[in-house]
């Protein structure tokens, strides 16, 4: 496989020729560069009027190889051919170099270009690419390559050093100046009169090329796609990616401008902004063909849905502004923005069912538009002299800016005492951080449809927005978030979760939590602070807002698809599942939704065998409504209440449009019971009605319900069983608050 490097411009704020004559100080040998031996001259030649010097040169290379890999190749010193052609006419310095040594093994390749700067001519500009083959060397082709790249990359940064070096050696020694060719031969200048004219579009081309290397980078969308020019010229200076990309190594530095060169030439000019293209590098190792795989997916994603236009377009509708609990707060102590999500407090379930997940898709989206414009935003603020930048907040209070509002508030302020002085290199501001309060969290949480949308959003997120999130700090986490965990940790990426840091109790208050990462003035007043945080109260989702297709359940095509079965309930036959417990400290857990009706539940054990669910039961008692789903009941006949069979959780009434979600740790092997059966009469003796026998004659149900139950191995939770326990018949509050 071939390796390829391009660096990026490398601007030396001095002439072309004094330069070139710190460059010629390089030679034969330099003590900078404990690698180079040595050169000799192999051939010379310059022009006449000395406008030309080509020269070429042997030079002689001691890499620092393993004793072993030496002596296998059978050399002590490896040699390169290497060929500069300077042009003093147009300021011009071509240097092309290639391995005499091994070449028939290995091929390396090598060009360099000193130039003028197109924007200041007293400036010079420096590039530089390479190619690296390892065809064959004796079994060592990995060790070759890795040792030639390590080699290669360490000499790349002190090329920059040697040559500032030599120049500052020059000016100790007086010499400032040195006229260019074009001063010291006058005569031999052709009179501009005499050429013919220059072509328009080609005085354009110019224009643009310049423009390239002098971009800004300060305009536009976080993601909105600027014109480049095509092939060389989507190159970046060196300056440029350290004051707004940050600290990349050579090899990064190079993956970089390749991806930009070949999105230059494959998107006809238009690509995005340097900071996304950085953030996919970075998610995948700097890997070229994954990186390019990947974010042209996303491109192309971001084009099909119009997320350019976003931000522009959408307002969140009223019930996310009521009962979508999060919003942006300050910032941390790198001035990273931060987002608060109180998740616990939060009725997903209900929002969800009000609105769908296209809508909250959505309103995720504008978040993380959002949030990369703030970072952009901070990023461009840092640049600023201080006495430029905004003034500090003069109080603790935040407001919450509303996602269709694009100005700025008191949290893109960054002139407080943890930011660093103007005189200090600050990293620029590509991610942020997030609160996610989890107090409230509850099985009603674990709703499957809701999880399963979770981990649709979470996918769509990480592969369209990597390396956004700098940290997520989980406070107040109740022992039952371990089940949650455990079922979302598989579908996030290991290299994300690995930012993820989760607070019990009031741990996060102490040093090690919050206040390592947010500045004490920020902290929210509802998790101790001083701070005012305007997140809504929230609360339950009125029922009213359910969508229709959660209305009339019985009938959509929500459940086509589904984990959820259904079941009716008549008078005096209730439905029942038998739930085998083979070990202590299972975890059964169930979560149902009454369609129609009132229903009661109540959770039975066993010692003794009962029929399963899945086995014959046409010795049970059981009925089908034509074109509806079965009713069973396995309690056998002959079974006697606290003898045969016990509660184990007390009943519960389930109302009509209600759900339940719930726990109950088995402390014995055996047959659990789940029971739910029409709450609508309240004693066995009650008098058929008239409406009893007709719904009997129809077989029209009392009662109909979906549900989910699942046994959850105790192994998988170890540590978390205390809470779940607590959690027996302890449903979600929001529950409570809304019957």
């Amino acid at each position: 496989m071939v390796q390829k490097y391009q660096s990026p411009v490398r601007v030396y704020k001095q002439p072309f020729e004094l330069v070139m004559a710190a460059y010629q100080k390089r030679f034969p040998t330099c003590d900078m560069i404990p690698v180079f031996v040595g050169s000799d001259i192999l051939n010379e030649e310059e022009s006449e009027d000395k406008a030309t010097y080509t020269v070429e040169r042997r030079c002689k290379l001691n890499v620092n190889a393993p004793y072993i890999l030496k002596r296998v190749a059978g050399c002590e010193y490896v040699y390169f051919v290497q060929k500069n052609a300077l042009n003093r006419r147009e300021r011009t310095l071509n240097i092309s170099a290639f391995n005499e040594s091994f070449s028939s093994r290995v091929v390396v390749k090598e060009n360099c270009e000193y130039s003028v700067h197109p924007d200041n001519s007293d400036w010079t500009c420096f590039e530089q690419s390479a190619t690296l083959e390892v065809k064959s060397f004796f079994g060592f082709e990995n060790m070759v390559e890795k040792i030639a790249i390590k080699q290669y990359t360490a000499n790349i940064k002190k090329g920059k050093e040697i040559i500032e070096h030599f120049l500052t050696e020059l000016q100790n020694q007086g010499v400032t100046h040195i006229p260019t060719w074009c001063e010291e031969n006058p005569h031999l200048m052709v009179d501009p009169t005499e050429e013919g004219p220059v072509d328009a579009k080609d005085e354009t081309e110019t224009e643009e090329g310049e423009n390239s290397l002098s971009r800004s980078g300060s305009a536009g969308d976080a993601h909105s796609s600027n014109e480049r020019i095509r092939g060389a010229d989507a190159n970046l200076d060196e300056d440029y990616i350290e004051h707004n990309l940050g600290m990349l190594n050579p090899i990064e530095e190079s993956t970089l401008i390749q991806l930009r060169i070949w999105l230059s030439d494959t998107h006809n000019g238009k690509i995005p902004r340097d900071e996304h293209i950085l953030r996919f590098l970075r998610s995948r190792d700097f890997s070229m063909e994954k990186t390019r795989e990947i974010l042209c997916q996303s491109l192309s994603w971001r084009k099909q849905h119009q997320i350019d236009r976003l931000l522009d377009s959408y307002v969140p509708c009223e019930t996310l502004q009521q009962y979508y609990l999060g919003g942006w707060h300050h910032h941390d102590h790198e001035g990273r923005p931060v987002y608060v999500l109180k998740l616990g407090q939060m009725d997903t379930k209900g929002v969800l069912k009000a609105l769908g997940e296209e809508k909250i898709l959505r309103h995720i989206l504008c978040i993380m538009e959002e949030g990369l414009k703030r970072c952009q935003e901070l990023s461009a603020e840092q640049k600023k002299p201080m006495c430029d930048r905004q003034a500090p907040p003069t109080s603790t209070t935040d407001v919450i800016i509303p996602l269709h509002h694009h100005h700025q508030d008191s949290s893109d302020d960054v002139t407080n005492n943890e930011t660093t002085t103007p005189s200090t290199q600050v990293e620029p501001i590509s991610s942020w951080t997030c609160i996610v309060d989890l107090e409230g969290l509850s099985m009603r949480h674990l709703w499957r449809p809701g999880i399963q949308a979770l981990l649709r959003f979470i996918e769509l997120i990480e592969s369209n927005y990597p390396e956004t999130m700098a940290r997520l700090l989980m406070v107040r986490a109740p022992r039952v978030f371990p089940v949650l965990w455990a079922l979302l940790n598989p579908f996030i990426d290991e290299k994300t979760t690995s930012k993820f840091m989760m607070y019990t109790g009031t741990d996060y208050l102490r040093p090690g939590g919050l206040i390592d990462y947010i500045p004490e003035q920020y902290i929210p007043d509802f998790l101790g602070g001083s701070c005012k945080c305007n997140i809504p109260a929230g609360g339950p989702v009125p029922k009213s807002l359910y969508r229709k297709e959660w209305e009339n359940r019985e009938t959509g095509e929500l459940w086509e698809d589904t984990i959820y079965e259904r079941a009716n309930l008549f008078k005096g036959m209730p439905h029942e599942v038998v739930v085998k417990v083979p070990e202590k400290e299972g975890v059964i857990t169930w979560d149902f939704d009454s369609i129609r009706g009132d229903i009661l539940f109540t959770l039975y054990y066993s010692n003794k065998e009962v029929f399963d669910e899945n086995e014959d039961t046409s010795t049970n008692n059981s009925s089908v409504a034509p074109g509806g789903p079965q009713n069973s009941q396995m309690i056998p006949k002959n079974f006697v209440l606290d003898e045969d069979f016990s509660v184990v959780e007390a009943g519960i009434v389930c109302r009509e449009g209600e759900s339940v979600q719930g726990s109950h740790v088995a402390s014995d092997v055996g047959c659990y019971i789940l029971q739910w059966k029409w709450a609508g009469a309240t004693g066995s003796n009650q008098s058929s009605t008239v409406q009893d026998v007709f719904d009997q004659v129809t077989h029209s149900a009392k009662a109909k319900l979906i549900y989910y139950h699942e046994l959850l191995p105790s192994e998988n939770f170890k540590g978390s069983m205390t809470s779940l326990e607590s959690c027996q018949s302890a449903f979600s509050s929001l529950t409570i608050a809304s019957r």
